[in-house]
């Protein structure tokens, strides 16, 4: 069933579609995929190309048609767009505490078929429903990038362009390699966040051992701890939550206690409630043929920076997420097994890469926090006719942030720029 509703500057229509949980086995049971088709009003039966857009994570739900995403207005001028709820997120069948299986091997078997390659099948399902025989464009953010490249590496004949922001993956580089050269990147981005607000490093350190200190709560009942806390150097990659720490630690304390409204802020940016796939799948993402085996608290060993209090963690995993997140708590011993893994298959194939006939642009961030330049520079060199937009005017977030981005990109593909 279909359901179509307006809101101003959005014609919108939801779809649901049944696909295999396991694309090699379509007998071996089904899980539900939702997207949400937006056109432009008064455009909604022209014959426009379509635009499938896929969503930075893991396990993260697409943007909604009114959020802060500058490039959607952008891109109804040329596109129908599709906004897909990648499996497991959003109105997708769900994979959390509540719907996985108890058994926690059962529940790993699951979610090894909720990567970029299952993702992508999943896609190329709803494209024959929606468009037919017709190829359409797609366009990925982050890991909706990573998505893209294995798009272009598994079904390539799906694809009639591809614009990738953020997201150019490493096509050989295991999870150890990704945070090796990770971390240098987010202590450069806590070195820019205590040089714009110089007062806040002394005060993440009393807030750090306060915490250690002290039983102290938040507002779902679990302990918060000093390391926990830390983990809030995530948003610093994003130029629309740079500050968001800040105004925090503006209203930490009352007296000698931590305040309620700094305790319902951390609260509500530290949990993985939301987004549990995101701290399940995110080091398997970067798994070929081999295991995480919690690469990010194994390689943070090589950097003793980062016992300093003041020093903020970023997009890492760590294993002790799963002690002290409620929302992870149950699902620990389905993410250990996930972590020693060896058997993840292959991601992308460079060979069809080497070969590919379909454009792509992507936008490359100079200084960004979460995709490791010289990874980028390497798959954009090793994608036949990759056009590559290397900019350190944007932080991760451009996409979001300035229509221009896609604009280029656009233009990129069509030989303007």
């Amino acid at each position: 069933m279909t359901v179509t509703f307006r809101r101003p500057g959005f014609v919108c229509t939801d779809h649901f579609l049944e696909v295999p949980l396991d694309h090699g086995d379509p007998d071996g049971g089904t899980i539900e995929v939702y997207a949400r088709e937006v056109v432009a009003p008064g455009r909604e039966h022209d014959d426009l190309p379509w635009l499938l857009f896929l969503q930075g994570g893991p396990g993260h739900k697409a943007t909604r048609p009114g959020d802060a995403a500058a490039w959607l207005g952008r891109a109804l001028r040329d596109y129908r767009v599709l906004l897909l709820d990648q499996r497991g997120t959003g109105r997708s069948t769900p994979a959390n505490r509540r719907t996985l299986p108890a058994d926690p091997a059962e529940a790993a078997r699951r979610l090894r078929h909720f990567r970029a390659d299952s993702i992508v099948r999943d896609a190329e399902l709803l494209r024959r429903a929606l468009a037919g025989d017709r190829p359409w464009s797609v366009l990925g953010q982050s890991f909706g990038g990573f998505c893209a490249v294995t798009y272009l590496s598994l079904a390539p004949e799906g694809l009639r362009e591809a614009f990738i922001t953020g997201g150019l993956p490493s096509l050989t580089a295991g999870a150890d390699e990704v945070y090796r050269a990770a971390y240098p990147r987010v202590r450069a981005a806590v070195e820019r966040y205590y040089a714009r607000y110089p007062g806040d490093r002394e005060l993440v350190r009393r807030v750090v051992g306060h915490l250690d200190g002290r039983d102290v709560r938040l507002p779902g009942g679990e302990r918060l701890t000093g390391r926990r806390f830390r983990t809030l150097g995530h948003d610093l990659g994003s130029s629309a939550h740079f500050d968001d720490l800040h105004h925090l630690l503006e209203e930490a304390f009352e007296g000698e206690e931590l305040s309620d409204t700094f305790l319902h802020g951390v609260d509500a940016a530290v949990g993985y409630a939301r987004h549990p796939l995101y701290a399940l799948l995110h080091e398997p993402s970067y798994c070929q043929g081999t295991a995480s085996n919690w690469a990010a608290q194994r390689v943070l060993e090589e950097f003793p920076e980062f016992e300093e209090p003041a020093m903020l963690f970023g997009e890492m995993i760590y294993p002790w997420f799963f002690d002290e997140d409620p929302a992870l708590r149950p699902l620990k011993e389905c993410a250990e097994m996930l972590a020693r893994d060896e058997e993840w298959p292959p991601l992308y194939d460079p060979g069809v890469l080497a070969a590919n006939t379909v454009p792509v642009a992507a936008a490359v961030y100079h200084d960004d926090m979460y995709v490791d330049r010289e990874h980028s520079l390497e798959t954009a060199a090793a994608v036949r006719g990759l056009r590559r937009w290397i900019t350190n005017e944007y932080a991760h977030n451009g996409l979001t942030a300035d229509s221009y981005v896609l604009d280029r990109l656009i233009d990129m593909v069509r030989g303007e720029v």
